[in-house]
């Protein structure tokens, strides 16, 4: 891999690492007009756009709903600004949710397709394919 693809995976590492921490500071990982689109999914069934301000506001929310989440990379692949990440995710549940009592892990498969600029995150496209519950 070339020195800028790894640059590149890193921010995106590093990004997913701040969120699993659960800390506040995510969000210096993108650019001010960034943009992620959640594909329909079980827990967003309509999917949607978020900016930077509403990532911020459900990052927020997130926190009220899980104790602790986890992102373990499956694959990944770098080209140049562009990052695809395969990941299995899993949080414990604050609150009851569905069938999931308050302490059951929530689990899934993400793929998240970034592109980034200057450095930083400015497109996300999330595919989220939750387990049954």
């Amino acid at each position: 891999m070339r020195a800028a693809d790894l640059e590149s995976l890193q921010v995106v590492r590093d990004f997913l690492a701040t969120l699993q921490e659960g800390s506040r500071d995510a969000m210096r990982f993108l650019t001010d007009d960034v943009e992620q689109v959640e594909l329909p999914n079980r827990l967003n069934p309509h999917g949607a756009t978020s900016d930077k301000a509403e990532l911020q506001r459900r990052t927020g929310l997130a926190r009220q709903i899980i104790r602790r989440q986890r992102y373990d990379i499956v694959s990944e692949l770098a080209q140049g600004d562009r990052v695809v990440i395969e990941a299995r995710w899993s949080a414990e549940l604050a609150v009851p949710m569905g069938s999931l009592d308050a302490g059951a892990t929530m689990k899934a498969r993400f793929a998240m397709f970034f592109e980034l600029r200057d450095g930083l995150i400015c497109r996300v496209r999330n595919y989220d394919c939750f387990d049954p519950w």
